[in-house]
């Protein structure tokens, strides 16, 4: 099945993702799932798993780019903030996929992560 939709009309809206790859110095894996939520051009997610206690972002999107801040908790009892842009790209399959660039604020890190949207079966078993 392939989707009509391109990185810039996809709707984000209830969609969950995990991670897929990361910088070493970043905290988000594959067991980290994000729930994202979109009205119009803001977006906003919760996420959580692995060395991520509680954690949100929100921002904005821009066609096919993604523009937000992130404050998480840290399983280890810290906390964290930083900023990312995400280019949306559709797979083959018609899931999401975020590329990112990303910087802590809160210490001197910079880096690249994905994240994928997770098939729905696997997204509602998780919940």
């Amino acid at each position: 099945m392939t989707s009509s939709h391109t990185g810039s009309t996809v709707p984000l809206d209830g969609k969950t993702f995990a991670g897929v790859t990361n910088a070493a110095t970043g905290q988000v894996g594959p067991s980290t799932r994000f729930h994202y939520h979109q009205d119009a051009d803001e977006i906003w997610a919760e996420y959580s798993g692995g060395e991520v206690r509680r954690g949100y972002l929100v921002g904005m999107r821009a066609d096919d780019t993604l523009s937000f801040r992130y404050v998480h908790l840290s399983e280890d009892g810290a906390t964290a903030t930083g900023r990312c842009e995400s280019r949306i790209v559709v797979l083959d399959d018609g899931r999401v996929r975020f590329e990112e660039s990303w910087a802590w604020e809160s210490r001197p890190e910079t880096g690249t992560s994905i994240v994928e949207e997770l098939q729905p079966e696997d997204a509602s078993a998780e919940r």
